[in-house]
């Protein structure tokens, strides 16, 4: 080997060693960064007529495409089942468990002790009062939980246009940053940090909706979701959705008075077995919104509609017509069953025994058709008010099943349908957790070992030596011939 080999050699080693060193560094700089894949660098012995050396590769960002993968489908997976966790959960806490001070079982109880102790003493105006209060307090409770389904619809509809929003700046930032490494592809240049920054966004878009991934050229991929959607390949689709500032019970998709979801101005299912973005936090909005809450309104209005038909029942007061509302009404008025979307929400006590809103409480004891005071003494009324909350019959609408129950029984029915449902999706959502923190603690293994990258440095220090120590030999040598 001649002097001017050895001296290549050497040069090119410090050249490796020191980009080796560079690559190191980055790794262990970004050890806590979110998305960044290790790099690698690819070195071969040099065939370039030299004798020899050492021929600097690219670098590589180490990355486990399917591990990638799979926990994108977990994060979507969690993303999913938390705002229906969530909804079941608020849910339950407004209806209450069974039993405890401000639930609808309670002011139910409340209203019973109420009825009982009236009974017992009807000349007294207090225990009547105590009926009217009770009462009132039963029907905002049903005003309450009525309320609390509606908002929780709003707030979907507004998650829902944020995550539209989001997911479109996502699709739009992936594209961009393919057209970038597909440009620094074609001339060569590295592009690890633009393929992190690709990745990044995708984890995020993946929350959203589940994706799948397809390798295009140069370095370019395709996007779709697991239901078949398009979402980047060539371009980025585009979302649509348009907020709803105001939704009441009777507002659906279907009739038109809210909105829908487009892909590309295609109308897609939005939730369900069949919706192309199933399984991601959108689709679990859209559930919220057009499913569980419409379901959890229907029957706490089938709850209240028992209520009102329970002292609307012909016979009960002799002094009322078949027409006239009872002691529990719509808005003020007689119910009928056409009306009865929405009277969790209207539900109210007949004002004619309100003194508050020109009532008096005597019609409580007389009867809410009486014209003139009756027997102070008489408690037959309010005895039979007592025996309609507490007689049995089947819920005429709603989810409950056809059971023979007691108003408390269907309160005590809704109660234990809500918390099973409340029960599921937080099994759903824990087993979630665990298999997606499971899959990103086997990713975190797959990342920057820093005693590794260190390990690696020390190799490189030696390298870097070894190749110095070339060059001064090759220095001394030279040194040696001038003098002679």
């Amino acid at each position: 080997m001649s002097i001017s080999s050895a001296l290549s050699n050497a040069l090119s080693g410090l050249a490796a060693s020191s980009r080796s060193a560079g690559v190191v560094s980055n790794n262990l700089a970004n050890v806590l960064t979110e998305g960044y894949a290790p790099r690698g660098i690819e070195l071969t012995t040099r065939s370039d007529g030299h004798g020899g050396g050492v021929s600097i590769g690219s670098v590589t960002r180490n990355v486990d495409a399917v591990l990638l993968g799979e926990r994108r489908l977990a994060d979507s997976a969690m993303a999913y089942n938390t705002p229906l966790a969530d909804f079941a959960t608020g849910l339950e806490a407004e209806i209450g468990i069974p039993g405890k001070t401000g639930s609808l079982s309670d002011r139910f109880a409340r209203l019973e002790a109420a009825f009982i102790a009236a009974s017992a003493t009807p000349e007294d105006d207090i225990r009547l009062s105590e009926v009217a209060l009770r009462a009132d307090q039963l029907g905002e409770k049903l005003n309450a939980i009525s309320d609390h389904i509606q908002t929780e619809r709003v707030r979907a509809d507004e998650k829902i246009a944020q995550a539209v929003g989001a997911i479109n700046t996502k699709l739009e930032q992936i594209q961009r940053l393919n057209a970038q490494i597909a440009n620094a592809n074609n001339a060569g240049h590295p592009n690890a940090s633009l393929q992190d920054e690709r990745q990044s966004a995708i984890d995020t878009l993946a929350e959203y909706v589940p994706v799948r991934l397809t390798p295009r050229t140069n370095g370019t991929v395709a996007i779709y979701t697991p239901g078949g959607a398009v979402l980047v390949d060539g371009k980025p689709a585009s979302f649509s959705f348009t907020s709803s500032n105001l939704i009441e019970p009777h507002m659906t998709v279907e009739n038109g008075l809210i909105s829908g979801l487009e892909i590309n101005d295609v109308p897609v299912a939005a939730s369900g077995d069949r919706s192309p973005i199933s399984g991601g936090r959108l689709a679990a909005l859209f559930e919220v919104r057009d499913s569980l809450s419409v379901t959890a309104q229907s029957e706490i209005d089938a709850i209240a509609r028992n209520l009102v038909e329970r002292f609307q029942n012909p016979g009960l007061d002799p002094t009322t017509a078949a027409t006239d509302p009872g002691l529990f009404t719509d808005g003020g008025t007689f119910f009928t069953s056409s009306n009865e979307l929405g009277l969790a929400g209207r539900i109210s006590v007949n004002h004619i025994v309100v003194p508050d809103k020109g009532g008096d409480l005597r019609h409580l004891r007389d009867g809410l058709g009486a014209l003139a005071a009756g027997p102070t003494g008489n408690g037959v009324l309010l005895n039979a008010f007592k025996d309609a909350l507490n007689g049995t019959n089947a819920m005429a609408s709603g989810g409950l099943g056809a059971t023979q129950r007691s108003f408390d029984g269907h309160i005590a029915s809704l109660a234990s349908k809500v918390s099973h449902q409340r029960l599921t999706f937080e099994e759903n959502l824990s087993f979630a957790t665990a298999q997606q923190t499971s899959l990103v603690e086997l990713e975190l293994q797959n990342g920057v070992d820093s005693d590794a990258e260190l390990q690696r440095l020390l190799l490189v220090e030696q390298a870097y030596g070894a190749n110095a120590r070339m060059i001064q030999t090759v220095e001394d040598l030279l040194d040696t011939l001038l003098r002679i």
